[in-house]
């Protein structure tokens, strides 16, 4: 993570909204173009994600994956050679034939009327505003009846109360849970990283230990996990 990636993810954040009348700002492809490019590199998410991912798709001679929210498309560089990679993103850095460009806000979240066996959403619900139910949903009808959806969301209770200002979906991982479990059975939940402020572990020892935590922690999981891992089956 780039130094001004770690700075901006220090800086507080104002509430989403505060009245009725105010409007969530979501930003689009002229600022993803350059944002996104910030997470070209495989951090402790995207690998203990590619862990989970290898784990599901282990003994199947091949399984399709969906990227909701791919960026640049980092994912796919570090998958097991059995999982077929599609993304899907607001700004896409290189096009390919397994990549689509769609505003995720204005088109459903789809790829050519595919299904599939994994759909990975890793930092992503934390940017749609009050259209969460309604992205699940359509998570929900793509991915296989035996599939699994992994998704991440941002520890918002943490005790470093800044978060990344851009985020417009800030709620706290109960609601979240509650949303999710609309459409999902959620199978197991658990912190992704544990650290004194609200962003990924990126000094080295730091990142090994965490790489190895795959469990909430009493108490301390509540305050410095930075954010949770949801692994779910379709209902």
């Amino acid at each position: 993570m780039d130094r001004a990636m770690s700075k901006s993810l220090r800086e507080p954040i104002a509430s989403p909204a505060t009245s009725d009348a105010e409007e969530l700002q979501y930003f689009k492809k002229d600022f993803w173009s350059t944002e996104n490019l910030k997470f070209s590199r495989p951090g402790c998410r995207l690998q203990k994600i590619t862990k989970l991912i290898a784990g599901i798709a282990d003994g199947k001679e091949t399984c399709d994956l969906l990227d909701v929210g791919c960026g640049p498309a980092t994912l796919m560089s570090i998958l097991p050679p059995n999982v077929t990679y599609h993304g899907i993103d607001i700004a896409i850095q290189n096009p390919a034939p397994n990549l689509i460009e769609r505003d995720l806000l204005e088109a459903p979240i789809d790829f050519e009327d595919k299904v599939f066996d994994i759909v990975v959403a890793s930092g992503v619900f934390e940017y749609f505003g009050d259209r969460q139910r309604e992205k699940f949903a359509e998570v929900a009808r793509i991915l296989r009846p035996t599939g699994a959806f992994i998704v991440t969301y941002t520890n918002f209770g943490h005790r470093s109360k800044g978060a990344y200002w851009a985020l417009n979906n800030i709620g706290s991982l109960n609601g979240f849970r509650t949303d999710l479990s609309r459409e999902f059975e959620i199978c197991r939940s658990f912190p992704v990283g544990h650290n004194w402020t609200l962003r990924e572990p990126n000094r080295r020892l730091v990142k090994d230990l965490n790489m190895r935590i795959n469990s909430n922690i009493p108490i301390v999981s509540r305050f410095l996990a930075v954010e949770y891992f949801f692994v779910c089956t379709p209902r």
